[in-house]
């Protein structure tokens, strides 16, 4: 694979503060980089100097000739006054005007004049078929339909063309710069937190355009499913340095845990040696028989190369979440709910749903439906223009706002949090911002100074104390990094009340979630389960509609599947579609269910068979891929290198086996 860009031994400091230390990437031609660390690590520092936005201290960069570099910072809206059409042609200008320049010559053609000389009709002939040629090659006739295409994938497809950028919301503007940059297809686009701003459909079509992307890609994300589904590559900065690791992101978490612990062992063997020598020197250095042994020893010890001990992890936060007692067994009903804004339609009506003390549920839906507005009326923030909502006894409701509207800017850290709960001494204050990351000077910033990971963890730190019973959390894992996610996944696991919350982390959905309140326009359907379970089921409603139309299509007799309509401020079950494909108990019909059911496993079995096929051959690359590697002289010579390959291989060869074992069983 051709190397596109490779930036070595990059350093950047500010004043005293370093920043990055002889960082080294390289991106290969389709290549699909994630690049993770810590929030404050360096990573957008690092793009910003990959594209050229920022000057580094020392260093080199590299660059293929005519490889141009596209770059999108994280909330970088677009800014324009043109349409959204307008804007998005601007991407195929050139191509626009070669379509121009062939009508011209089509017009010339057509002119009688130039048939009476045969030669420059000739010349404008040959002219023209090469200017289509290249017009075609480089897309000319696709260029509107994958405008349509993309803009629909990125959620704008009921958008009119003629929409003014100006008129669009902040999150829309930063979709939209995504959208242009994808049409232009740099060959290495370089992408800060594109998921922000993300409905989970438009971030499931993302990565599936993303997958297919004709070019390389380097993406700085804190979203895992995202980073598992897409990347290939993991590069982690850490403590200012940068390491390479193959595979995606919980790849990187296995082979990065395997790695400390190796170190960790070489290490404690390097110190056992040291102090049997050290020993050995000191018993024998003074007898006259031993002396000489004694100092041969100590002349080994000086010369040994001593390791340092590897570092673990980062200090993380730590917290807990703990209500200062419990609720009463029903804690919400939520009945027939609309949420309208003053002379506007409703965002959603018909919304109904419960909770029971020690439910955790999460909702879901499009951007701009109305899933944080809903949370603003559960929390007496915005009224409701129908239905009803009570909660249960004892029930104490603490929130997260997304916004983090709550927080004073004028206020120091340390002030923030004292002035919510006046009670506590400044020591248990300062302990607690401790758990959150916030020590010693740290304390006495400005939230208006912090950035949107600090100032999460300001919020959580305040939501920690309040010890509710009811936690609801408008996306919380937003601006936090990786590891502050996985902290407070730990926190909300032990939780012992009620939670809910939105996200768009399908790996949080995941994790957390053990019901999925799906809401749109006309109300909230319920699915047991985490995303995942939710997504399976959603499929199989569609397949249990596809074979209603398809039956109904037939003009034999069918059974009659009857018909049915949640009652208003009802839960809509999801599985009344296929239940109603079920219903009529002549035995056709029972027939008819049977052989339906079995197609639809023989379906699953395919499926599963595919995607084991699939996972079959990844394996079986990778495997010849690391063989292969074993072969370099630069490899075999180094042994710490032959041990880390051999271990990838053993651990790739027992799951390759494993897949073995099912794809037989499934084909059994």
């Amino acid at each position: 694979m051709a190397i596109l860009l490779q930036a070595s031994n990059i350093s950047k400091s500010y004043g005293t503060r370093t920043v990055l230390s002889n960082i080294n990437v390289q991106v290969q031609d389709r290549e699909r980089i994630g690049l993770v660390g810590v929030n404050g690590a360096g990573k957008s520092t690092l793009l910003q100097i990959i594209s050229g936005e920022m000057s580094y201290d020392s260093g080199e960069i590299f660059k293929n000739k005519d490889i141009r570099v596209g770059y999108l910072a994280q909330n970088s809206g677009l800014q324009s006054e043109r349409t959204i059409w307008a804007e998005m042609l601007d991407v195929f200008a050139p191509l626009i005007q070669t379509e121009r320049e062939l009508r011209e010559m089509e017009a010339a053609m057509a002119d009688p004049k130039l048939h009476e000389n045969e030669k420059a009709y000739e010349t404008l002939l040959h002219q023209y078929a090469a200017k289509s040629e290249q017009f075609k090659e480089k897309g000319g006739y696709s260029m509107e339909s994958r405008i349509r295409s993309v803009l629909a994938g990125m959620g704008f497809g009921d958008f009119a063309p003629d929409t003014l950028i100006a008129t669009l919301s902040g999150g829309q503007r930063t979709r939209l710069a995504l959208a242009k940059m994808l049409l232009q297809e740099p060959d290495v686009l370089m992408l800060d937190e594109p998921t922000n701003h993300l409905d989970i459909a438009t971030l499931t079509w993302l990565e599936g355009y993303l997958r297919s992307y004709p070019g390389a890609i380097l993406v700085v994300s804190h979203d895992r499913y995202f980073l598992d589904a897409l990347v290939t590559v993991i590069y982690e900065i850490e403590r200012h340095q940068s390491v390479r690791y193959t595979g995606n992101y919980s790849r990187f978490m296995e082979l990065k845990a395997a790695e400390y612990e190796n170190r960790m062992k070489q290490y404690d063997k390097q110190q056992e040696e040291i102090a049997r020598m050290e020993d050995f020197i000191q018993k024998n250095i003074v007898r006259a028989t031993t002396t000489k042994r004694a100092q041969s020893r100590r002349k080994a010890l000086e010369r040994m190369e001593r390791m340092d001990k590897p570092q673990g992890e980062l200090k993380k936060a730590a917290f807990s979440f703990e209500p200062a007692y419990p609720s009463g067994r029903d804690v919400l009903d939520v009945s027939g709910l609309a949420v309208c804004y003053e002379g506007q339609p409703p965002l959603f009506q018909n919304a109904g749903f419960k909770l029971s003390r020690g439910d955790t549920a999460a909702l879901i839906g499009p951007n701009g439906i109305g899933k944080s507005s809903l949370f603003k009326v559960l929390t007496g923030q915005l009224k409701a223009c129908g239905g009803t909502f009570y909660w249960g006894t004892r029930v104490q409701i603490g929130y997260y706002d997304q916004e983090q509207s709550h927080l004073n800017p004028a206020n120091t850290v340390l002030d923030e949090v004292w002035n919510e709960y006046p009670h506590l001494e400044e020591a248990r204050v300062r302990t607690v911002l401790g758990n959150f990351l916030f020590s010693g000077e740290d304390v006495f910033k400005r939230i208006s100074s912090l950035s949107g990971g600090e100032r999460a963890r300001v919020s959580l730190a305040k939501l920690m104390l309040q010890n509710a019973n009811m936690l609801i959390l408008d996306e919380p894992t937003n601006h936090l990094d990786l590891f502050s996610k996985e902290v407070l996944e730990a926190a909300l696991m032990d939780y012992e009340g009620t939670l809910l919350f939105i996200s768009h982390d399908r790996y949080f959905l995941n994790k957390m979630a053990d019901r999925v309140l799906e809401l749109d326009k006309d109300g909230i359907t319920a699915y047991l389960g985490n995303y995942d379970d939710y997504i399976e089921k959603k499929l199989e409603l569609e397949e249990a509609r596809a074979e209603v139309a398809d039956s109904a299509s037939k003009p034999a007799s069918r059974p009659d599947w009857g018909s049915g309509a949640a009652g208003a401020g009802s839960i809509r079950n999801p599985a009344s579609a296929a239940d109603s494909a079920k219903s009529g108990a002549a035995n056709p019909a029972n027939n008819y269910e049977a052989d339906k059911q079995a197609k639809r496993e023989e379906r699953s079995r395919q499926r599963k068979v595919e995607q084991l096929e699939q996972e079959i051959e990844r394996l079986e690359q990778e495997i010849a891929g690391l063989e292969e590697q074993l072969t370099l002289p630069e490899v075999y010579n180094d042994y710490v290198a032959v041990q880390e390959i051999n271990a990838a291989l053993d651990a790739k060869r027992e799951e390759l086996q494993g897949h073995y074992e099912a794809w037989e069983q499934l084909m059994a």
